[in-house]
């Protein structure tokens, strides 16, 4: 792997301060949301929802690609060419994320032991802001295809009478958009600093991050050298890594 042309803080230093204020927003409304009666079931050790696919910005996979370490690294990058492999078979979206989170599984920088994120400050927005108002099993993948109709039904009815949730799933909705601020901070600062936007797959744009080919392209505002590189190395797909200038 082509070393790491970190740190492109004019980039990273916005999304860390998004983080920081998500945080504190994040608190203060989980203190008002227990006060009216409302729970969350998610807590250490809790990581039903870590087969899921994240979409990111690359200023995100900057700070992740910077706190891992060779193993993990590694790791990230197999899980990355798995996703491609994934995204160039699936007939569509759907059969992607059920293949995703059945095949791929668990993110390699979970810590299966403990079950906790071993990189936990470094996480993305999408692992920041996904909290349920139900059971972690509902979280897990094929909860929704082995329920029985009946089952399905009271579900919907549920979630629909649960406060917090958007009214169609479990997972509570305020906390996602309060996260809204993190990825505009990343596209302001990508478009600032290269004059393009880069957003893609968590584990993919995390690998790329540490090529200093495509970084180099990126930084030069050049989106058609930065995909060359990527394509050259197995790790570009249309689904997976988006360029905006």
């Amino acid at each position: 792997m082509t070393a790491s042309p970190f740190p492109h803080e004019s980039v990273t230093a916005p999304v860390q301060q998004a983080y920081a204020r998500y945080e504190r927003q994040a608190k203060s409304w989980l203190t008002g949301y227990a006060q009216r009666g409302g729970r969350v079931f998610c807590g250490a050790g809790c990581s039903a929802c870590c087969t899921m696919p994240i979409r990111v910005s690359l200023a995100e996979a900057l700070l992740m690609a910077r706190a891992v370490d060779e193993a993990q690294a590694s790791a990230v990058e197999t899980h990355a060419r798995a996703a491609v492999q994934n995204a160039r078979t699936a007939r569509d979206d759907d059969e992607y994320v059920r293949r995703h989170r059945l095949e791929l599984g668990f993110c390699p920088i979970l810590d299966r032991e403990t079950g906790s994120c071993s990189r936990y400050e470094a996480r993305p927005t999408r692992c920041r802001d996904t909290y349920s108002a139900f059971p972690a099993h509902y979280c897990e993948a094929e909860t929704w295809e082995r329920m029985s109709r009946r089952e399905q039904t009271e579900y919907r009815r549920e979630v629909a009478r649960t406060p917090g949730t958007d009214g169609e799933l479990h997972f509570i909705a305020p906390l996602e958009h309060l996260s809204e601020p993190v990825w505009t901070a990343a596209a302001r600062a990508m478009r600032r600093e290269w004059g393009l936007e880069v957003w893609g797959d968590f584990w993919l744009l995390t690998t790329l991050a540490a090529d200093a080919r495509f970084m180099a392209a990126v930084a030069a505002g050049d989106a058609r050298r930065a995909w060359q590189v990527a394509s050259g190395r197995g790790l570009a797909h249309r689904m997976l890594l988006e360029f905006g200038e």
